[in-house]
């Protein structure tokens, strides 16, 4: 899923030979870059030998109703976006992951989610693409849907392997790829606060709302409050740089202690103009990169209710720099909760297409480095005009490398817009201005 440390699968040069379903529920943290929980993960498979593809993921509908639907859009979309990559696939592997709840057991939820497994290799098989495994884990056990003989796929599973002495494990050791926990731990890290923690955090957005949004809704205003909100990211960014390294378990509690309510509260409105927004962007590589990363997770957890849908802006920002520092399993994350708090943030969609296609991010950093480096040539100009023309030419680039497809497999997260809400309006008053672009 990435090009570096967080890579989801061995390189090109490395082949292995994965055989039966046992071994292919144990690469499917490798393949994804973290274990899926509440997911349906499809892989596309290439050439005789089952070369694997493009891969998907998308959260398991709650209602059955919606099974048929989702099922043929995530079929559509795997193999769709396989063949605008450069290649139909030959198959296709299927995985839903749910955990039982209270008083469930691993079997009842194999059995409960078998028509929808059903309903994804009909999907598959009516575009000419058969499915070759569709498993079931759950429980640290899984089944196969497609294999009928109990002697090797028992009604009560098989428990999966080991963490770390398959084959899968070893070889993805070899070649440095890291699994991140769960997707459920992942997600905790960029969202909000309890609400007894927030509550201080919340009269903080009220308060800096009231202040800020005359001033947003003049452009002299809007101005001053760009630059004040960069400053002050800055200083925290240099804050957070300088602290004491921290257990892995601690850093996050760390970050959020250096960070005051009210600061929280003027960047996270501030950052709701496109423009802001899109300078801050620029920090996205070399030693500013880590800090940048470590505030915009901070800003997301801040933006408690009623401010959910304000955390679109750090959070894309935090999928920005995720995926430019080739965490590509963490970009996806961070963007995919973007888009479920706001489907119509533009920057999100086009960064999360970018990045599931598998495309290379330099053509933004270029942008944005050129932008970064001329801003001195350009003062004299109107800072709206200049702005707007700025972060079109950088929502340019991406869209340009979105329409060059990569032929490099990727990870689609699938239909995701399918359950997107739509109709959201633009919030103002006590809430601040935004903008969702």
């Amino acid at each position: 899923m990435n090009k570096h440390h967080e890579s989801t699968g061995p390189s090109d040069e490395q082949q292995i030979t994965l055989r039966g379903p046992a071994e292919l529920a144990d690469a499917l943290p490798y393949l994804m870059g973290f274990h899926p929980n509440d997911s349906v993960v499809m892989v596309a498979l290439h050439g005789g030998r089952g070369r694997f593809g493009g891969r998907l993921r998308l959260g398991i509908p709650q209602s059955e109703q919606e099974w048929p639907s989702v099922a043929e859009q995530l079929a559509e979309c795997l193999v769709k976006g396989s063949e605008r990559r450069g290649g139909r696939p030959d198959a296709i592997v299927v995985f839903l992951c749910q955990d039982p709840a209270e008083g469930e057991t691993g079997s009842q939820i194999m059995e409960r989610l078998r028509p929808f497994a059903q309903r994804l290799r009909t999907a598959c098989g009516a575009l000419d693409v058969p499915v070759l495994e569709a498993l079931c884990i759950s429980d640290s056990r899984y089944w196969s849907y497609c294999c009928p003989d109990a002697r090797c796929c028992p009604v009560d599973g098989n428990p999966l392997a080991v963490p770390g002495t398959s084959v899968m494990a070893a070889a993805a050791t070899y070649a440095g790829i890291q699994v991140r926990g769960s997707l459920r731990e992942m997600e905790t890290r960029l969202t909000p606060l309890a609400a007894t923690a927030g509550t201080g955090q919340q009269q903080a957005l009220d308060s800096a709302g009231a202040a800020l949004l005359p001033k947003l809704l003049d452009e002299e205003g809007r101005r001053e409050v760009g630059g004040s909100t960069l400053k002050l990211a800055r200083r925290l960014m240099k804050r957070l740089g300088e602290a004491p390294a921290a257990l892995p378990s601690m850093s996050d509690l760390n970050d959020d202690r250096l960070i005051s309510h009210e600061e929280a509260a003027a960047v996270i409105l501030g950052l709701q103009d496109r423009e802001t927004r899109d300078r801050a962007a620029e920090w996205m590589e070399g030693p500013e990169a880590e800090s940048a990363l470590r505030l915009w997770r901070a800003l997301a957890r801040r933006c408690v209710a009623p401010y959910e849908e304000h955390a679109a802006a750090p959070l894309t920002l935090a999928g920005w720099v995720a995926w430019s520092t080739g965490d590509e399993p963490a970009a996806r994350v961070a963007l995919g909760l973007a888009l479920r708090l706001d489907p119509g943030y533009t920057f999100a969609q086009l960064l999360h297409e970018a990045c599931n296609q598998g495309l290379d991010p330099e053509t933004l950093r270029r942008c944005l480095r050129g932008e970064r480096a001329t801003r001195t040539v350009r003062r004299g100009h109107p800072a709206g005009r200049v702005a707007g023309a700025r972060s079109a030419r950088a929502r340019a680039a991406v869209r340009r490398g979105t329409q060059t497809r990569s032929t490099r497999p990727g990870t689609a997260t699938g239909p995701a817009a399918g359950r997107r809400r739509a109709g959201q309006s633009r919030t103002q008053g006590r809430r601040g201005a935004r903008t969702r672009r």
